[in-house]
């Protein structure tokens, strides 16, 4: 999986180089695969999460529907499966509720260490 980088010194919440989270469908605040981060991303779109049916509905019955396509906006809509850099507070709702989905550690952003602590995302890590 390859990409362009909006910020090529980005971390990882384990200390290493942000990996691309998704490129089919294309993910990101900047849409270039990685949940990088930026002055302009007041959302912090920094959770490279995988997408289950029951966060699906839940992020929707929370006003965040993110399951059905929007063609005036690019947006393919997301299935079970998908790759998604989730907004930082909408995983943490998520996580709270016990509705949150895993996480890819490589992939998300060391921002999110500001909302989560490490040894919680690793409880939610991708085996």
């Amino acid at each position: 999986m390859s990409t362009t980088r909006y910020d090529k010194s980005a971390k990882n919440v384990l200390g290493g180089e942000l990996a691309p989270c998704s490129l089919d469908p294309v993910t990101g605040f900047y849409r270039n695969g990685c949940c990088e981060t930026g002055p302009h991303d007041l959302g912090l779109h920094t959770v490279c999460a995988v997408m289950t049916d029951d966060f699906l509905a839940f992020s929707k019955a929370r006003g965040n529907d993110l399951s059905t396509p929007r063609p005036d906006l690019a947006f393919p809509g997301l299935k079970a499966g998908d790759r998604w850099c989730l907004c930082a507070g909408r995983w943490k709702e998520a996580l709270d509720a016990g509705m949150a989905p895993q996480v890819v550690l490589e992939a998300t952003h060391e921002e999110m260490l500001a909302i989560v602590p490490l040894g919680v995302l690793k409880d939610h890590a991708v085996a």
